[in-house]
């Protein structure tokens, strides 16, 4: 398990320099920080392959390292620089690296869930076993149409496709209990796709175990699965700072997990680790400020 949670404290390291850098202007784009919510994508691309394919959401920083995103380039395109993962013009809410599964996210909410269904059927037609996607999106989504058609589909045509909600009980800035009349566990199982739950988004050793085991299922039946994490974004909804004075939660529900977050702890395993992610956070960023800007000739490249 160290090099799990070495891999979950260099997510919360390089957010905490998104943090650090975006008074600066250096970064160029719209961020959704993922600290608070790092052992969920440690946990689950732990069991994934490198042709296993993950559609991403937004609020993707984590699931692109924990997946083998690049740093240097994922900082350049922060930066809006042409040396960046998508030349500068993707930035944070649009993150992607298909030679490492990582495939586009998007600021639209619920979009990419049908994208990772359909990626499932054609491996399924081409005959490629063994090869799993995953849907990764947060409990806002569910109350979309296309995830109850994507649900439909793909019980019905046995696609080998993980659900993967983060469930941080916030939309923006609106509670479950405000937007959902419906219980998830009832409305997965009403297209009798296996549901599985865990309200220890924290406790990366139990996302671990229970990512493993349901990933292991989806791999073996070919078939969907849908795996629920309870956890908690530490940080506003869009944007470094916080938020409590906006009324919608309180600092003592942020508190009370934060109790519970190893990497709110200091220990010895993680002061083993900072230096050296300390310094690969440098070279990345020293390759990022270094790299050049987009030209005007820039501008209409890789457009169809």
């Amino acid at each position: 398990m160290s090099s799990l949670f070495k891999q979950s404290l260099r997510i919360r390291m390089v957010e905490e320099k998104i943090i650090e850098l975006y008074p600066s202007d250096l970064i160029q784009s719209p961020v959704h920080l993922s600290i608070g919510q790092e052992a969920v994508a440690v946990g689950v691309c732990a069991h994934l392959r490198r042709e296993d394919w993950v559609f991403i959401n937004y609020r993707g920083h984590a699931f692109y390292l924990a997946k083998g995103g690049p740093l240097p380039e994922f900082f350049a395109e922060l930066m809006g620089k042409r040396a960046g993962i998508s030349k500068g013009k993707a930035g944070s809410m649009h993150l992607a690296a298909p030679a490492h599964g990582i495939i586009g996210a998007s600021a639209v909410v619920a979009s990419t869930i049908s994208h990772a269904v359909g990626a499932a059927l054609a491996a399924k037609i081409k005959g490629e076993k063994e090869r799993i996607f995953i849907a990764n999106f947060g409990d806002g989504a569910t109350e979309q149409g296309v995830f109850h058609e994507s649900l439909n589909f793909a019980a019905l045509h046995k696609v080998p496709v993980l659900f993967l909600c983060e469930d941080n009980g916030l939309a923006v800035h609106t509670s479950l209990k405000e937007r959902q009349a419906y219980q998830m566990s009832s409305l997965v199982g009403a297209y009798e796709i296996p549901y599985y739950n865990l309200d220890e988004g924290y406790d990366l050793q139990s996302v671990y175990a229970l990512a493993g085991e349901v990933i292991a299922r989806v791999r073996h039946d070919q078939a969907p699965a849908f795996l629920r994490i309870q956890t908690a974004r530490y940080r506003e909804h869009v944007g470094p700072g916080e938020d409590f004075s906006a009324g919608y939660r309180s600092e003592q529900e942020i508190s009370a997990w934060k109790a519970r977050d190893p990497l709110c702890q200091s220990s010895s395993e993680m002061n083993k680790y900072r230096a050296e992610i300390e310094s690969e956070i440098e070279s990345a960023l020293h390759f990022a400020t270094e790299a050049p800007l987009p030209t005007h000739e820039d501008l209409l490249t890789d457009v169809l």
